[in-house]
C-alpha cells in the first residue's frame, strides 16, 4: 500500500463523492473535457503541460472545432426537446436543465452561441421550432416535420375535409376562386349601401292592394256519341268518354223441343245497322 494510503482510504471516497453530480460550469475545460472541483484546482489545470499542448492543438484550427461543439450541443438538445416535451409549448430554461443533466453533455460556452436566448432564436430563424418571449423567458413549440407527423397531418385533413357540410364546402369553394382572382388582378366589386332619404317629411306613403277576382269557367261537354262495341273510335282530341248503347230485345218461343231463338235489335240507335243476315233468326237444335 503506498503513503497516500490506497483506493479505499476516507480521502479518495470523499473525492469519488465529490466527483458525482453537476459542478460548477466555470470550472470546467471543454477542450480537454475535465471538471475542476474548485478554482484552485482549475488554476493548476490550466497551467498543466497537457492541457497547454490541446490548446495549440485547437487553435490551429478553433473555427473547426467550434462548429463541431455547436453541432453537437444542437444535437443533444434538440433531441431532449423532441423525446421529453414533443410538440407542447415549454420553457427553453426546462429543456436545458434537462439537457445538462447528463454530465457528458457539450457546454454552451463551448459554441457559437453565447446565451441560450441566441440558440432559441437560431431555432426560430431555422424554422425548427415555434418561439415566443414573455416575462418568464422563451418558449418554444417543436415543429415535427418527419415522414410520420406529416403522414399523420395529411389524415387529418383528409377526415376533417370529410366531416364538412356541403355548405362548408361551397363556401371553401368561393372563397378559394375569390382568393385566385385576387392573385390575378381580378377585383370584385361590392355592393354598395347607400341610406333612404325623404325629401317631403309631410308626405304621406299610400299602400293600396288590388282585389284579384277569378272566375271559374264551367267546362261544357259535348253530347254523347253513341257507337257500336265492335268499331272502336279513332279521334282522340275528345276527351269525353265513350258511351255506347245496345238494346237487345231477346224473344224466347217454345216449339216442341226445340227453341228458337229471335234476336232482334233496334237499328236506330246505332250508327251502322246490322247486315240482314245478322237479323235473321236463327234455328238451334237441342
Amino acid at each position: 500500500m503506498g503513503k497516500d494510503g490506497g483506493f479505499l482510504t476516507p480521502k479518495a471516497i470523499g473525492n469519488r463523492i465529490k466527483a458525482k453530480g453537476l459542478q460548477k460550469l466555470r470550472w470546467y475545460c471543454q477542450s480537454c473535457e475535465k471538471q475542476c472541483r474548485d478554482e484552485n484546482g482549475f488554476k493548476c489545470h490550466i497551467q498543466s503541460e497537457s492541457h497547454q499542448r490541446q490548446l495549440l492543438l485547437v487553435g490551429e484550427n478553433a473555427g473547426k472545432y467550434v462548429s463541431n461543439y455547436s453541432h453537437e450541443f444542437h444535437s443533444g438538445f434538440f433531441s431532449t426537446l423532441r423525446r421529453s416535451f414533443g410538440t407542447k409549448r415549454v420553457l427553453a430554461n426546462t429543456v436545458y436543465c434537462e439537457y445538462i443533466k447528463d454530465r457528458e453533455h457539450v457546454h454552451m460556452n463551448a459554441t457559437r452561441w453565447v446565451a441560450l436566448a441566441g440558440y432559441v432564436r437560431w431555432l426560430g430563424s431555422q424554422g425548427l421550432c415555434e418561439i415566443e418571449e414573455t416575462e418568464r423567458g422563451w418558449y418554444v413549440t417543436l415543429i415535427d416535420k418527419d415522414a410520420d407527423s406529416v403522414r399523420r397531418e395529411m389524415d387529418a385533413e383528409k377526415k376533417e375535409k370529410m366531416n364538412l357540410s356541403d355548405e362548408q364546402r361551397r363556401q371553401q369553394l368561393i372563397a378559394e376562386q375569390i382568393r385566385r382572382d385576387q392573385e390575378r388582378g381580378i377585383q370584385h366589386a361590392e355592393p354598395v349601401y347607400t341610406e333612404f332619404v325623404r325629401n317631403d317629411e309631410e308626405e304621406k306613403v299610400q299602400v293600396t292592394f288590388n282585389k284579384v277576382v277569378v272566375e271559374e269557367k264551367k267546362k261544357i261537354l259535348p253530347p254523347s256519341i253513341l257507337v257500336t262495341s265492335s268499331k272502336k273510335r279513332t279521334d282522340t282530341t275528345d276527351e269525353t268518354p265513350e258511351v255506347v248503347v245496345v238494346v237487345v230485345v231477346v224473344t224466347v218461343s217454345s216449339i216442341g223441343s226445340n227453341l228458337d231463338f229471335f234476336l232482334t235489335t233496334t237499328s236506330s240507335v246505332f250508327k251502322k245497322p246490322f247486315p240482314p243476315a245478322a237479323l235473321k233468326p236463327k234455328k238451334i237444335s237441342t
